[in-house]
């Protein structure tokens, strides 16, 4: 069906951010951005550009996006080149793995350089297919240190009746101990003293039947 295979043309190219899209960065640090993007059927004289569209306050209606970044990629036995690129943004991917790398670096971020990263991908071997992902940056003064003081107690909780059991485990073991052995000792003192008795009882006996009888 004409329908199927052009659906199936465009879903062919496909852009990625990683598993999140969201970027902390310290101010006037070097941020990474990724992407990568996936072919079924290959690529030809490939694409691919960088746009950044800024969070800050602007007029009604809002400019177009800037473009930080072009470049193309004639094939998969080329690296890419740069066609154009803003003097702080840095390409640090590359081709030479299935999902083709085409991340950059923000070099000397600023507060304003917070906002919407756009990764647009063009493949003209796929009919001109074009797909594109976003990562959202968020610039800050400091990192915010996570407060584990929850993880810790729980972890001091679970490794406190950890222990509780082990010890109880320990004690069980020296109290069955020390019953088995009492135990053992109880039965050598019956063992010997059932010996001395019939010994006893033996011997009294032999005494009697070598006696003669009382003569009349």
């Amino acid at each position: 069906l004409p329908g199927l295979h052009v659906f199936a043309i465009a879903f062919a190219l496909e852009v990625s951010v990683g598993k999140t899209n969201t970027v902390m960065a310290l101010n006037n640090s070097n941020v990474l951005l990724p992407c990568v993007f996936t072919t079924c059927i290959g690529f030809q004289d490939l694409v691919f550009k960088w746009y950044f569209n800024s969070t800050e306050l602007v007029a009604d209606p809002a400019p177009p996006p800037l473009q930080i970044y072009h470049g193309k990629i004639k094939n998969k036995a080329s690296e890419p080149t740069v066609v154009q690129h803003n003097p702080r943004v840095e390409f640090v991917g590359s081709i030479t793995k299935k999902d083709y790398n085409i991340s950059i670096v923000l070099n000397s971020v600023e507060f304003s350089d917070a906002g919407k990263y756009t990764c647009h991908v063009k493949n003209p071997k796929e009919k001109n297919a074009e797909h594109n992902a976003t990562i959202f940056l968020t610039v800050v003064h400091k990192m915010v240190e996570t407060d584990n003081t929850v993880t810790l107690i729980i972890v001091g909780v679970v490794g406190g009746l950890i222990g509780l059991l082990i010890l109880f485990m320990l004690i069980k073991r020296v109290v069955l101990f020390i019953i088995k052995k009492t135990q053992d000792g109880k039965k050598e003192c019956l063992v010997s003293s059932s010996g001395n008795d019939n010994t006893e009882n033996g011997l009294a006996g032999s005494k009697a039947e070598q006696k003669a009888p009382p003569k009349a």
